[in-house]
Protein backbone atom coordinates (compact mmCIF):
# COMPACT_ATOMS: atom_id res chain seq x y z
CA UNK A 1 0.00 0.00 0.00
CA UNK A 2 2.43 2.48 0.76
CA UNK A 3 5.01 1.73 -2.51
CA UNK A 4 2.13 2.16 -4.49
CA UNK A 5 1.10 5.53 -2.95
CA UNK A 6 4.77 6.78 -3.23
CA UNK A 7 4.38 5.28 -7.20
CA UNK A 8 0.98 7.69 -7.43
CA UNK A 9 2.46 10.60 -5.65
CA UNK A 10 5.96 10.07 -8.33
CA UNK A 11 2.98 10.44 -10.93
CA UNK A 12 1.67 13.81 -9.99
CA UNK A 13 -0.99 12.33 -7.27
CA UNK A 14 -1.47 13.30 -3.54
CA UNK A 15 -2.02 9.74 -1.90
CA UNK A 16 -4.15 9.48 1.73
CA UNK A 17 -2.82 5.93 2.98
CA UNK A 18 -5.49 5.37 5.71
CA UNK A 19 -4.48 2.10 7.92
CA UNK A 20 -4.82 1.30 12.00
CA UNK A 21 -1.74 2.95 13.39
CA UNK A 22 0.60 0.01 14.59
CA UNK A 23 0.05 -2.20 11.87
CA UNK A 24 0.29 0.80 8.84
CA UNK A 25 4.12 1.92 11.05
CA UNK A 26 5.22 -1.43 11.88
CA UNK A 27 4.41 -3.66 8.75
CA UNK A 28 5.41 -0.73 6.38
CA UNK A 29 8.46 1.05 8.08
CA UNK A 30 11.26 0.56 5.13
CA UNK A 31 8.67 1.96 2.72
CA UNK A 32 7.72 4.73 4.98
CA UNK A 33 11.66 5.00 5.29
CA UNK A 34 12.76 4.72 1.65
CA UNK A 35 10.00 4.71 -0.76
CA UNK A 36 8.44 8.03 1.09
CA UNK A 37 10.57 9.79 3.04
CA UNK A 38 13.84 9.56 1.69
CA UNK A 39 12.21 9.58 -1.78
CA UNK A 40 10.44 12.92 -0.66
CA UNK A 41 7.36 11.50 -2.48
CA UNK A 42 4.42 13.55 -1.33
CA UNK A 43 2.63 11.03 0.70
CA UNK A 44 0.23 11.37 3.53
CA UNK A 45 0.37 8.55 5.75
CA UNK A 46 -3.04 8.09 8.12
CA UNK A 47 -2.00 6.41 10.82
CA UNK A 48 -6.07 5.44 12.61
CA UNK A 49 -7.27 3.80 16.18
CA UNK A 50 -3.54 4.69 17.90
CA UNK A 51 -2.24 4.52 21.36
CA UNK A 52 -4.82 2.12 23.56
CA UNK A 53 -7.45 2.30 21.13
CA UNK A 54 -7.96 -1.08 20.69
CA UNK A 55 -8.32 -2.12 23.94
CA UNK A 56 -8.98 -5.57 24.90
CA UNK A 57 -7.28 -6.66 21.66
CA UNK A 58 -4.12 -6.25 23.56
CA UNK A 59 -0.45 -5.12 22.88
CA UNK A 60 -0.41 -6.68 19.34
CA UNK A 61 -3.35 -4.05 18.18
CA UNK A 62 -1.44 -1.21 20.30
CA UNK A 63 -0.36 1.85 18.78
CA UNK A 64 2.34 3.54 21.60
CA UNK A 65 5.51 2.80 19.46
CA UNK A 66 4.43 5.00 15.94
CA UNK A 67 5.68 8.44 17.49
CA UNK A 68 9.20 7.19 17.98
CA UNK A 69 9.22 4.90 15.08
CA UNK A 70 8.18 8.30 12.37
CA UNK A 71 10.16 10.88 14.98
CA UNK A 72 13.16 8.48 13.94
CA UNK A 73 12.67 8.96 10.18
CA UNK A 74 14.18 11.82 8.15
CA UNK A 75 12.17 13.85 6.51
CA UNK A 76 8.96 13.00 7.92
CA UNK A 77 6.74 15.64 9.40
CA UNK A 78 4.47 13.57 12.21
CA UNK A 79 1.70 16.13 12.97
CA UNK A 80 -0.80 14.76 15.73
CA UNK A 81 -4.11 16.30 15.92
CA UNK A 82 -5.88 17.35 19.00
CA UNK A 83 -9.80 17.95 17.73
CA UNK A 84 -11.78 17.91 15.16
CA UNK A 85 -11.03 21.39 14.16
CA UNK A 86 -7.04 20.62 14.19
CA UNK A 87 -7.65 17.65 12.50
CA UNK A 88 -9.23 19.25 9.28
CA UNK A 89 -6.63 21.82 9.57
CA UNK A 90 -3.93 19.05 9.31
CA UNK A 91 -5.79 17.03 6.38
CA UNK A 92 -5.37 20.46 4.18
CA UNK A 93 -2.23 21.31 5.26
CA UNK A 94 -0.63 17.88 4.19
CA UNK A 95 -2.32 17.85 1.30
CA UNK A 96 -0.72 20.95 0.69
CA UNK A 97 2.43 20.99 1.66
CA UNK A 98 4.05 19.19 -1.40
CA UNK A 99 6.48 16.70 1.87
CA UNK A 100 5.94 13.27 3.08
CA UNK A 101 3.67 13.62 6.60
CA UNK A 102 2.58 10.86 9.14
CA UNK A 103 -0.75 12.01 10.51
CA UNK A 104 -2.11 10.16 13.55
CA UNK A 105 -5.78 9.93 13.99
CA UNK A 106 -7.56 9.16 17.06
CA UNK A 107 -10.37 6.69 17.07
CA UNK A 108 -12.68 8.02 19.17
CA UNK A 109 -14.49 11.34 19.48
CA UNK A 110 -12.70 14.25 21.86
CA UNK A 111 -14.24 17.76 22.91
CA UNK A 112 -13.08 20.50 21.19
CA UNK A 113 -9.83 22.57 22.22
CA UNK A 114 -8.39 24.73 19.83
CA UNK A 115 -9.33 28.12 19.52
CA UNK A 116 -10.54 29.63 16.70
CA UNK A 117 -8.14 30.84 14.32
CA UNK A 118 -5.44 29.62 15.80
CA UNK A 119 -2.51 29.14 14.02
CA UNK A 120 -1.45 25.20 12.48
CA UNK A 121 2.33 25.74 10.97
CA UNK A 122 5.44 24.17 11.99
CA UNK A 123 7.27 24.63 14.91
CA UNK A 124 3.96 26.51 16.22
CA UNK A 125 2.57 25.49 19.16
CA UNK A 126 -1.35 26.23 20.61
CA UNK A 127 -1.12 27.71 23.77
CA UNK A 128 -4.59 26.83 25.72
CA UNK A 129 -4.22 28.55 29.47
CA UNK A 130 -2.14 30.71 30.69
CA UNK A 131 -0.07 29.79 34.04
CA UNK A 132 3.05 30.30 36.14
CA UNK A 133 3.48 26.84 38.77
CA UNK A 134 4.28 24.48 35.54
CA UNK A 135 3.38 23.58 32.25
CA UNK A 136 1.72 20.83 30.38
CA UNK A 137 2.65 19.90 27.01
CA UNK A 138 -0.01 17.38 25.60
CA UNK A 139 -0.86 16.06 22.52
CA UNK A 140 -3.98 14.21 20.61
CA UNK A 141 -6.42 12.54 22.62
CA UNK A 142 -4.51 13.93 26.05
CA UNK A 143 -4.94 16.93 25.38
CA UNK A 144 -9.04 17.62 26.59
CA UNK A 145 -7.51 15.27 29.86
CA UNK A 146 -4.49 18.16 30.34
CA UNK A 147 -7.12 21.24 30.26
CA UNK A 148 -9.07 18.89 33.08
CA UNK A 149 -5.91 18.50 35.00
CA UNK A 150 -5.33 22.19 35.04
CA UNK A 151 -8.97 22.92 35.78
CA UNK A 152 -8.49 20.63 38.77
CA UNK A 153 -5.07 22.19 39.97
CA UNK A 154 -6.15 25.53 39.52
CA UNK A 155 -9.08 25.07 42.17
CA UNK A 156 -6.38 23.85 44.59
CA UNK A 157 -4.26 27.17 43.96
CA UNK A 158 -2.53 25.88 41.31
CA UNK A 159 -1.73 27.34 38.09
CA UNK A 160 -0.54 25.19 35.31
CA UNK A 161 0.27 26.40 31.23
CA UNK A 162 -0.80 24.45 29.15
CA UNK A 163 0.67 23.96 25.59
CA UNK A 164 -0.95 21.58 22.22
CA UNK A 165 1.65 20.33 20.23
CA UNK A 166 0.13 19.43 17.48
CA UNK A 167 3.57 19.26 15.12
CA UNK A 168 6.01 16.85 16.92
CA UNK A 169 8.32 17.00 13.68
CA UNK A 170 8.89 19.88 13.38
CA UNK A 171 8.45 20.59 17.11
CA UNK A 172 8.28 24.15 18.45
CA UNK A 173 10.93 24.18 20.60
CA UNK A 174 11.49 27.69 21.28
CA UNK A 175 7.90 27.49 23.45
CA UNK A 176 9.21 24.57 25.32
CA UNK A 177 12.21 26.85 26.37
CA UNK A 178 9.89 29.92 27.46
CA UNK A 179 7.86 27.59 29.01
CA UNK A 180 10.59 25.86 30.95
CA UNK A 181 12.09 29.45 32.34
CA UNK A 182 8.53 30.89 32.88
CA UNK A 183 7.09 28.21 34.73
CA UNK A 184 10.15 25.72 35.94
CA UNK A 185 8.34 22.37 35.59
CA UNK A 186 7.09 20.47 32.66
CA UNK A 187 5.08 17.45 32.29
CA UNK A 188 4.33 16.15 29.04
CA UNK A 189 0.98 14.05 28.31
CA UNK A 190 1.07 11.21 24.61
CA UNK A 191 -1.37 8.17 24.47
CA UNK A 192 2.40 6.32 23.51
CA UNK A 193 5.57 5.01 24.61
CA UNK A 194 7.28 7.29 26.59
CA UNK A 195 10.60 6.01 24.49
CA UNK A 196 11.26 8.56 21.65
CA UNK A 197 8.15 10.24 21.53
CA UNK A 198 6.64 14.10 22.70
CA UNK A 199 8.24 12.99 26.42
CA UNK A 200 11.50 12.09 24.93
CA UNK A 201 11.05 14.89 22.56
CA UNK A 202 10.73 17.85 24.91
CA UNK A 203 13.41 16.21 27.34
CA UNK A 204 16.10 16.35 24.69
CA UNK A 205 14.81 20.30 24.03
CA UNK A 206 14.95 21.40 27.82
CA UNK A 207 18.27 19.27 28.84
CA UNK A 208 20.17 21.10 25.80
CA UNK A 209 18.74 24.57 26.22
CA UNK A 210 16.96 25.11 29.53
CA UNK A 211 17.32 22.35 32.15
CA UNK A 212 14.26 22.33 34.56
Amino acid sequence: LVGVAAGLANAGKIPFVCAAAPFLTGRALEQIKADVAYSEAHVVLCGQSPGMAYGELGPTHHGIEDLSWMRAVANLDVIVPADPAQTRAAVRWAAASGRPSYLRIPRFKVPAVTPEGAPFEPRRAVPLQDGTDATVIAIGSLTSRALDAAALLRAEGVFVRVLNMPFLDPLDEDAIVAAARETGRIVTAEEATISGGLGAAVAATVVTRHPV
